[in-house]
C-alpha cells in the first residue's frame, strides 16, 4: 500500500498514531498529517483536554483536505474527537503493548506511527540514578521499539488477508540535534534517544520490507518554561543558517519521511545546522 503524496487525492484516509499529540510538537505533527489528508490517533498520558482539541482539529483539517478533493471518501461514522484520542502510559509496557490494537480496532488499519512523546527530565554524571534511566529507556526507547513491533505485526496480518500483499507501514523516530551535538546536561534524556537512534537502523534491517523506520532530529524549535521568548529568539538564532528549525520545518520534514517509500533507517536533521556547533550546556541551561 502506497503511502500519500501531498497531491495525488486519496481514495480513502489512511490512519497515523501519534504518540504525545495532545501538547507541542506531538500536536504539530498531529495537525500536518491531517492537513495532508490522513487520519490521525491522538495518544495521550496526562493532558486529555488537549488531546480533544487536538482531535477535533484535525477532524476539521481533514474535513478540509477532503472537501478539497471530492474523489476522497469521507471518515468512517466518527461523531466527536473522542473517537479519536486513545491514553496510555508509555513507561508501561503492557498499556503501550495495547495502544496499536486499540487504535485499529476503533479507526481500521494504521499506516504510520510517529513516536513524538517523550520524557525530558533533568540529571547530569553526578544527580544520574538507576531509576531516572529506567524511566526514560521506557518511556522514550522502550515504547517506540514496541509500538515498532506492533506495527510490523499488524502489517503481516494485513499481508495474510490477501492474495497479493502490498501493505508497507512506516514509524518515525523524534529524535534530538543533541545526539550530534552533545553536552552533559539531561544526561539519562540523551542516552535513551542514542539509543532510539541506534535502534533506527536494528529496526528498519528487521521489520523490511513491511515497515520503514526514519528518525528525524529537530533543533531548538520550541520555547519552554525554562526560557524566556528573549532568551529564545537569541539561542534560535544560533546555527549556522541563522536559524534553528520551525515547528512547520519539522512538521514538513516528517510528512516527506512519511510519503517518501525509499528511506528507511536513517535520521533526517532538521535543525539549521545546530548539530555542527557545540555547545556546553542544553539550550534550556544556557
Amino acid at each position: 500500500m502506497s503511502a500519500p503524496s501531498l497531491s495525488a487525492p486519496l481514495t480513502a484516509p489512511l490512519t497515523a498514531l501519534v504518540t504525545g499529540a495532545g501538547k507541542r510538537l506531538g500536536r504539530e505533527i498531529a495537525l500536518g498529517l491531517a492537513k495532508a489528508g490522513w487520519q490521525v490517533a491522538v495518544h495521550y498520558r496526562s493532558s486529555v483536554e488537549e488531546a480533544l482539541q487536538t482531535a477535533a482539529d484535525c477532524l476539521a483539517l481533514l474535513a478540509q483536505f477532503q472537501a478539497a478533493h471530492p474523489s476522497a471518501a469521507g471518515l468512517a461514522q466518527l461523531h466527536s474527537p473522542h473517537d479519536l484520542i486513545f491514553h496510555a502510559d508509555l513507561a508501561d509496557e503492557a498499556a503501550t503493548r495495547l495502544l496499536l490494537p486499540q487504535v485499529v480496532s476503533k479507526l481500521g488499519p494504521v499506516s504510520a506511527v510517529v513516536n513524538s512523546a517523550a520524557l525530558f527530565e533533568h540529571d547530569d554524571v553526578q544527580t544520574f540514578s538507576y531509576d531516572l534511566m529506567a524511566k526514560h529507556w521506557a518511556s522514550n526507547t522502550g515504547a517506540a521499539i514496541v509500538l515498532a513491533q506492533a506495527l510490523h505485526q499488524h502489517c503481516l496480518e494485513r499481508n495474510a488477508q490477501v492474495a497479493t500483499p502490498a501493505a508497507q507501514a512506516v514509524v518515525i523516530n523524534m529524535l534530538d540535534q543533541k545526539l550530534w551535538n552533545p553536552n552533559p546536561d539531561f544526561l539519562s534524556y540523551t542516552l535513551s534517544k542514542a539509543a532510539l537512534e541506534a535502534a533506527n537502523t536494528l529496526l528498519a534491517q528487521a521489520l523490511a520490507p513491511h515497515v520503514r523506520v526514519v528518525g528525524v532530529a529537530p533543533g531548538l524549535t520550541l520555547t519552554s518554561h525554562m526560557l524566556s521568548d528573549e532568551q529564545f529568539q537569541a539561542l534560535h538564532k544560533l546555527s549556522p543558517l541563522g536559524q534553528s528549525s520551525s515547528a512547520e520545518e519539522v512538521v514538513s520534514t516528517v510528512v516527506f519521511a512519511i510519503h517518501n517509500r525509499a528511506i528507511t533507517g536513517t535520521t533526517l536533521l532538521v535543525d539549521g545546522g545546530q548539530h555542527l556547533m557545540k555547545f556546553e550546556r542544553d539550550f534550556s541551561l544556557m
